[in-house]
């Protein structure tokens, strides 16, 4: 019964890979690969429980949780351009910092250490 359960899976994950290659948008594709991931935890999971190893359901466990973190890095990543901008920043990079060189022109000459007075 397992057996046929794995071969479901396996099936399973050669149409996620499918539609990861040939889906019409970005969106899709990742959602494809989201879900190879988790077909990839639930062939993990039965292969231990087939081969009776327990011990593999913590290494399925801990994939799922980078697959998770995987897809929302991906995500954010496609939707900001940089992993590094948060989702109250601007997608440019620029900040409103006083430091910064883009409001230099805006500081006391004698905060524009280095630059032209």
């Amino acid at each position: 019964m397992f057996a046929a359960a794995a071969i479901a899976i396996l099936a399973t994950m050669a149409l996620a890979l499918l539609r990861a290659f040939i889906g019409p948008t970005l969106y899709d594709r990742i959602l494809a690969v989201n879900m190879f991931g988790t077909k990839t935890v639930l062939i993990i999971a039965v292969l231990g429980f087939l081969m009776g190893r327990p011990d593999f359901l913590d290494i399925a466990l801990v994939y799922a949780l980078i697959n998770f973190i995987g897809v929302i890095a991906l995500l954010k990543y496609f939707k900001y351009g940089n992993l590094a901008i948060g989702p109250g920043e601007p997608a440019g990079g620029k900040t409103s910092d006083p430091g910064s060189e883009n409001n230099a022109g805006n500081m006391p000459p004698s905060a524009r250490s280095g630059q032209d007075k």
